[in-house]
Parts: structure tokens; sequence; C-alpha cells
């Protein structure tokens, strides 16, 4: 079955949360669930997610972003950049509500989804239209301790656009795939150039199976 999308048209219905959601989501499970329906639905009929990936939304997307909370500081200010759909910034934010987020996206049907998502949800989260190079958004965002993205921008290009984010000491956490882990040692020396120091890989959510993902991680050495 199939239910119909405000637009009119049939979308597949949103997935039911797999068992490992709960774990990972805890007391925001529900939130989650809510975000999740948003995807299948408006998130389809907007272009935001494709409807071939509905069936997966858990694992595909929701879970692999949520895995990356293993690799952020606890009471981190966090800043999604090229945020899309939410990917991965609101589910990391549902798994660890201790964070304070800030989602950066340019693209104005974009940004409307994901403040429909942040009031719909009570979230105290905000978002920036923008780019993450741009000074005003820059001074809109301030300080940050973690920067991050999922197949945004080759790291190099990344980095450069989120330099001006990055303080002394706070890291750029990107979802990558098997290629990007591949050619990450012939970047090393470009990213080092470029300020960024301890750059490595590290596999993340190990416990939840097929939604287990890969992130490189990065730190902003000393001006």
């Amino acid at each position: 079955m199939t239910e119909p999308t405000p637009s009119g048209t049939d979308a597949p219905a949103a997935p039911p949360a797999p068992p490992v959601a709960r774990a990972v989501f805890g007391a925001g499970l529900a939130d989650a669930e809510r975000y999740v329906a948003r995807l299948a639905t408006d998130g389809v009929t907007r272009g935001l997610i494709g409807p071939r990936e509905v069936p997966r939304l858990w694992e595909r997307h929701v879970l692999n972003s949520a895995a990356v909370a293993e690799a952020v500081p606890r009471g981190a200010r966090v800043v999604d950049v090229g945020s899309g759909a939410g990917l991965p910034g609101i589910p990391l934010a549902l798994a660890r509500p201790d964070l304070r987020l800030t989602l950066v996206e340019p693209m104005a049907r974009r940004v409307e989804f994901l403040e429909e998502v942040v009031a719909e949800l009570g979230a105290p989260w905000r978002v920036v239209r923008g780019r993450a190079e741009e000074r005003p958004v820059r001074a809109a965002v301030g300080a940050v301790d973690v920067v991050t993205a999922r197949a945004v921008a080759a790291l190099p290009r990344l980095v450069a656009w989120c330099r001006g984010l990055l303080r002394p000491g706070a890291q750029l956490v990107a979802l990558v795939g098997a290629r990007a882990v591949e050619e990450l040692p012939a970047m090393v020396p470009e990213l080092e150039a470029a300020g960024m120091r301890d750059v490595h890989v590290r596999a993340v959510g190990a416990e939840l199976g097929e939604a287990a993902t890969t992130v490189v991680v990065m730190t902003r050495g000393a001006r």
C-alpha cells in the first residue's frame, strides 16, 4: 500500500523503525520516526530524497548518519555543512541531544524543508541559509567545535570551504565512501598544507550492521 502525498501523487509509505533504532535514539525515537516520515513524503515530492531510497531510509540515511555520534565530543557545538535534507545533522542531534546543532544549506527549498522539520519537532536547532565559505554565514554560525558533512565535496575542497568555521582545535568529521578512503593518503599533504592535522579514517556504528559507516576526521591546527 502507498499513501497519497500532499501533491496527490503516490509515494512509498515510510518504513518502520528497525529494532536497533530504539537503542540509538532512545527517548528521541518518536521524533526520528516523524523525521523519517517527512523524508518519505515531503522529502520525495520536493526532490530531496529519491523515491527508491524510501525503503532504506533508516539504514542508508538516518542510522548511517547517527553513527557519526561516536566521533563527536560531548556537548559540542556542531555545524552541518551542505545539510540538504538534514543529513547527517538531524539524526546526529536526535541521537545526541547534548549537542548544539546548526544546519547550513544554500538552497531555498531545502532550507524551507529544514525549517519545517525543526518546527515540527520543536527542536532547538538553528537553520542558516548560505554557504560555509561566506562571511555572513560564518558570523551567523559563530564558534564551532565540530563541522559535519555528508557527500558535499572532495575533502580538499570541503576543507577550503569550511576553513573559516574551523577555529584551532575544531574538528571536521566527513562521511565518505570507499573511493575517498582509498584516495585519502594522497590527499593528506594537501589537507595538512591547508592547516589540518591528525587526518585519519574512523569506522563508526559497527553495532548497526549495514548502517555502519566510515568517517574521515581531522583537526584544525594552530594558526
